[in-house]
Order: C-alpha cells, then sequence, then structure tokens
C-alpha cells in the first residue's frame, strides 16, 4: 500500500469521523424527506424542474458520502461486515434508477422514500432502538401467539353468545376477532358493551375481562421485554465503546514504547562516536 493512498485513506477517515460530517448527512437526509413529501402536493408541480434537480444533486451526495466512507476503511470488506453499511450501500445504489417516464420511475420513487430511514444508520440512539426491536421480536411472538388463543376463545365465545345481538359485529368468528381487536384498542368499546347488555346484564364481566388480560397484561409484557432488549443492547454498547478506547489507549502505549525503543537505539549508536570524539582530543592534548 502507497504512502499517498494511506494519506488518502487517512484523510477519509478523519472526514468521515467528523461531527459536522455526520450533521450535514442528516440535514441532507431531511431535506431529502422533504422534497418527497413536497411532490405530494400540486401546488409545487410548476417547481418541477427545480425538484428534480435537487433531487438528483441530493442523490449525488449520497453517492460520494458512500464512497468517502467506503474510503475510510483499511480494507473494503470491513465496510460490508456491518450491516447498516449494507442497509446504507443498498439504498444509495436503488437511488441511482432515473427518474423519467419509463416503466421503474414508481420503483425509484419507493425506493427514494426509504433513504429517510439512513437517518437510523446515522444516529446512534436510534440504531440502539432499532435493535432492540429486531431483537425482541422472536421474544414478542409468543406473547403474540398467547394472545391470538385469547382473542380465538374470546371471540367463539362472542359469536355464541352476541349473534343475535348484532350479527354485524358477532356474526361469525373472523368478525367476531376484528369486534374484539376494537375493544382491545378501546374504539368506542363501551357501545358494542351497552347493546349486548341490554339483552344479557352480566355481558361487562365478558369485556372487562377480556381488556384486563389484552390491554394490560399482555401490552404490559410486550413493554417489558423491549425495555429488557433495549437494556441489554446499551450495555453491549457501553462495553463495545469502553472496548474500542481501551484499544486506543492500548495502540497509544505502543507507540510510546516504539519511540522509547528508538530513541534507546539512538542513544546507543550515538554513544561511541561520542566516546571515540573524546580520545581523539585527549590525544591532541
Amino acid at each position: 500500500m502507497s504512502k499517498t493512498f494511506q494519506a488518502w485513506q487517512a484523510s477519509f477517515e478523519r472526514l468521515r469521523a467528523h461531527k459536522a460530517f455526520e450533521l450535514t448527512v442528516i440535514a441532507i437526509i431531511i431535506l431529502s424527506a422533504l422534497l418527497i413529501g413536497a411532490k405530494t402536493y400540486e401546488e409545487t408541480s410548476r417547481f418541477q424542474q427545480w425538484l428534480l434537480a435537487m433531487d438528483v444533486a441530493v442523490t449525488v451526495f449520497f453517492l460520494v458520502e458512500i464512497l468517502i466512507r467506503m474510503a475510510a476503511e483499511k480494507r473494503l470488506r470491513d465496510f460490508f461486515r456491518q450491516g447498516w453499511n449494507v442497509f446504507d450501500f443498498l439504498i444509495v445504489t436503488a437511488s441511482l434508477i432515473p427518474l423519467d417516464d419509463s416503466e421503474m420511475v414508481l420503483l425509484a420513487r419507493l425506493l427514494r422514500i426509504f433513504r429517510v430511514l439512513r437517518l437510523v444508520s446515522m444516529i446512534p440512539e436510534l440504531r440502539l432502538l432499532m435493535a432492540a426491536l429486531v431483537k425482541s421480536i422472536p421474544r414478542m411472538g409468543y406473547v403474540a401467539l398467547l394472545m391470538f388463543i385469547i382473542f380465538y376463545i374470546y371471540a367463539a365465545l362472542g359469536s355464541f353468545l352476541f349473534a343475535e345481538v348484532d350479527d354485524f359485529l358477532w356474526g361469525n368468528i373472523s368478525t367476531a376477532m376484528l369486534t374484539l381487536f376494537r375493544v382491545a384498542t378501546f374504539e368506542d368499546w363501551t357501545d358494542v358493551m351497552y347493546a349486548t347488555q341490554e339483552l344479557y346484564a352480566w355481558s361487562w364481566i365478558y369485556y372487562l375481562t377480556f381488556i384486563f388480560l389484552t390491554a394490560f397484561i399482555f401490552l404490559n409484557m410486550m413493554i417489558g421485554i423491549v425495555l429488557d432488549v433495549m437494556q441489554k443492547e446499551s450495555v453491549q454498547m457501553e462495553i463495545e465503546s469502553g472496548e474500542g478506547e481501551a484499544a486506543e489507549l492500548h495502540g497509544l502505549r505502543h507507540d510510546v514504547r516504539a519511540l522509547r525503543d528508538q530513541l534507546d537505539r539512538m542513544e546507543a549508536a550515538l554513544g561511541p562516536r561520542r566516546e571515540g570524539s573524546g580520545v581523539d582530543r585527549r590525544g591532541e592534548d
């Protein structure tokens, strides 16, 4: 690897780590999101050329930014070992699809919408939230399965008991499950309960037990799972940052020891010369 390439690589690495560079990228991502939103208004049709030019400029900026981040890596494969880098690379590459009247115009617009998700990859706190959400999905799946079982049992009971009250809400098990979802989200659930209470005064027990199980127990279980995973991810991030600082400190210590060894060798090399010059002076005296 030539010294020129190493110098350029070090420059790109410093640029990538600079706070101003990160803030600029975040600002351009927000600008890209605003451009996408502006295109949905008919009033902006007269500025179509300007919007298209700004979209091209944003795409070029993202392309340059991803190339800088790739050049900042000592080895290119290290860039693709991180999932967020792969995500950014795919989004930027997909954004290169031209916006014209071709059949790919709809796909190009849809892919440009996903550029907003690059905010997640640029902000560590958002990466922490996303990682916690993804890792908690398997555990939440079991809670969701148990919720489905409860929904199914209550929907079957509701279909058997309340079908004659309102066939539209309780006519079969599928519509009954939709009604129970409405009850679980507290969307005018009292109207549903009052309608059945006119015929079955005790039906409040059915609704209150269902709400207690779904809205209070299962929902809090899901929140607890996400919080638990977030705490573990936060601790892991702190450990990784601490290891990074320790590795940097170890590297500095290694450099200091190397400089000391080099100084010792220089002193050892200069020592005999000084002694020889002293002997010569004494002989002249």
